[in-house]
């Protein structure tokens, strides 16, 4: 029942758009615009946890959850704009940082 109900209707959507966007290049304007929105979305989120943390993340030292973002966004700079690399290492240094303070 999971997979008709979750898997079918999803993979329907995933074929139209490798069928769909099959034919767009990758430098288009189109694709650099949704690049530029995805990352302005990802900028919000983040910022709105920063400065108002739900749940645990709320015990977090603000000095904490600020170096994090500052060394992501040092990361992000260094690895030509991988919003990965970016996110996977301000997760880490918080995560050492709440290691650290115990």
């Amino acid at each position: 029942m999971l997979f008709v109900a979750g898997v079918i209707p999803n993979q329907i959507w995933r074929m139209l758009g490798l069928w769909f966007g099959g034919g767009i290049d990758e430098g288009s304007e189109l694709l650099v615009w949704v690049r530029a929105v995805a990352t302005a979305i990802l900028a919000g989120v983040i910022a709105q946890i920063v400065v108002q943390p739900p749940g645990a993340l709320a015990s977090v030292p603000d000095v904490l959850r600020y170096g994090a973002v500052v060394a992501g966004f040092i990361v992000f700079m260094l690895t030509r704009r991988s919003i990965f690399a970016g996110v996977v290492t301000g997760e880490l240094f918080m995560l050492a940082g709440k290691w650290w303070l115990g």
